[in-house]
């Protein structure tokens, strides 16, 4: 396998609403010696999910998932650029349209947990075991993402 690193995503004038891929972040820590993966609540519903969103301009993947990460957990830490596998979901779209996402994750090594994030107001975040973590999943391919994510494999 030939590492390449990842290039800055230039948007076309169809924005975000033409793009139907997103980069989500799978923030975990060692706690006790135990590894920890961090969950937050969607709006609305009050599923347990991971960080996640559109492209953004003029950023990477790994980088738009660790923005996202910031804005909706409240994390900042190390994130690297390979993705450990991608997951299918319907995405609520303006006009409570549904549209098909495929979500591309990216591992975030956690390294500081703020109080005051933009989303802090609307979303709860809780720590779980990888095995906890994909049990309070809905959807299948994200679950078995984490209940085999081992961090030493991206390092």
């Amino acid at each position: 396998m030939i590492a390449t690193k990842q290039q800055p995503i230039k948007l076309a004038d169809g924005g975000k609403r033409s793009v139907r891929t997103q980069f989500g972040a799978l923030c975990y820590r060692y706690h006790s010696d135990k590894l920890q993966v961090l969950l937050i609540s969607s709006r609305g519903v009050g599923r347990w999910v991971i960080p996640k969103g559109w492209p953004m301009d003029e950023k990477t993947p790994a980088e738009a998932s660790a923005t996202e990460a910031f804005e909706e957990a409240g994390v900042k830490g190390k994130v690297y650029e390979t993705c450990l596998g991608l997951y299918s979901t319907m995405r609520e779209a303006p006009g409570d349209e549904l549209i098909p996402c495929i979500v591309a994750i990216f591992p975030m090594k956690v390294k500081e947990l703020l109080d005051d994030y933009p989303e802090a107001d609307e979303r709860s975040r809780e720590w779980f075991t990888p095995k906890k973590a994909a049990s309070l999943i809905d959807e299948p391919e994200l679950a078995q993402i984490i209940r085999n994510f081992d961090p030493k494999t991206i390092l």
